[in-house]
């Protein structure tokens, strides 16, 4: 997406990599509203923006919360005539346990935000873009933790949220009107208030440069870190090596690929 002249409402946006994203797509010539709970954060986040030449905006409440979405959404049409992208950046952590001592109730309210509230602002925005057919943009923060396990113990319900928006986003993009553009965010390890120890990671406003210009470029997956690749690789080897050994290719086996068959159904074969 060009995001001159266009409306961009960011999720989280106060600070972090939603502030650092306000920051770089506002610098490109865009309206920014912010959203998250804290209306000190928000408050300084507007000023900040402002002092950097940015129009920006905020809205208070939780993205838990449908309703709040739902006036989010109302007060980026009041404001801007409409809005023309979403970015579902909200985010948190702080389970750190193993899975099997894990309180259900925190594992519940990480879910609420990480994967619930990315799709409250999802379905509640992208219905909006169907409707009216203009160009549009759907974004939403993942994490290294949706393509393959960097937290491998004591954090199994963030790693399961993630790869949950993962799952959801790659639906989307098949799933959207075609004035709609689908992207999922790929964060590695990015210095923000949810990160400790953080000296080696990546910095917010580093991490925005290299992500702005994939979303311009109408990328899918927008990412950051280049190690990734290498524990993709190993995740991915110990798949095929084990398709190879216990369910290697045999003649037909297309028969049963559920994608081909949706095809051969859809095309009446």
């Amino acid at each position: 997406m060009d995001f001159t002249g266009k409306s961009v409402v960011i999720t989280g946006g106060a600070t972090g990599i939603g502030f650092a994203l306000a920051k770089r797509i506002g610098g490109a010539g865009a309206r920014i509203i912010l959203f998250e709970p804290r209306e000190d954060k928000l408050a300084e986040a507007v000023d900040a923006l402002g002092a950097c030449g940015v129009d920006a905006r905020a809205f208070a409440g939780d993205v838990t919360d449908a309703a709040a979405i739902e006036a989010l959404a109302d007060f980026a049409w009041a404001e801007h005539g409409r809005a023309d992208a979403i970015i579902a950046n909200a985010g948190v952590g702080g389970v750190r346990t193993e899975i099997l001592d894990t309180d259900a109730a925190a594992a519940r309210a990480l879910m609420e935000v990480n994967f619930w509230g990315v799709w409250n602002s999802v379905r509640t925005f992208g219905r909006r873009f169907r409707d009216d057919g203009l160009p549009s943009a759907i974004y939403a923060t993942a994490s290294e933790n949706g393509l393959f396990n960097a937290v491998r113990r004591n954090g199994g319900i963030y790693v399961a949220s993630k790869h949950a928006v993962v799952g959801l986003m790659d639906t989307l993009r098949n799933e959207a009107s075609p004035n709609v553009e689908v992207g999922v965010i790929i964060p590695g390890w990015v210095k923000s208030e949810m990160t400790r120890h953080a000296a080696p990671a990546m910095e917010a406003d580093a991490f925005a440069d290299r992500i702005v210009p994939q979303m311009e470029a109408g990328q899918f997956y927008l990412v950051s870190h280049p190690y990734n690749v290498v524990r993709m690789e190993e995740r991915w080897a110990e798949a095929y090596a084990a398709y190879a050994r216990f369910a290697p290719r045999e003649p037909g086996d297309d028969a049963m690929d559920v994608a081909l068959f949706v095809e051969r159904m859809r095309a009446g074969g």
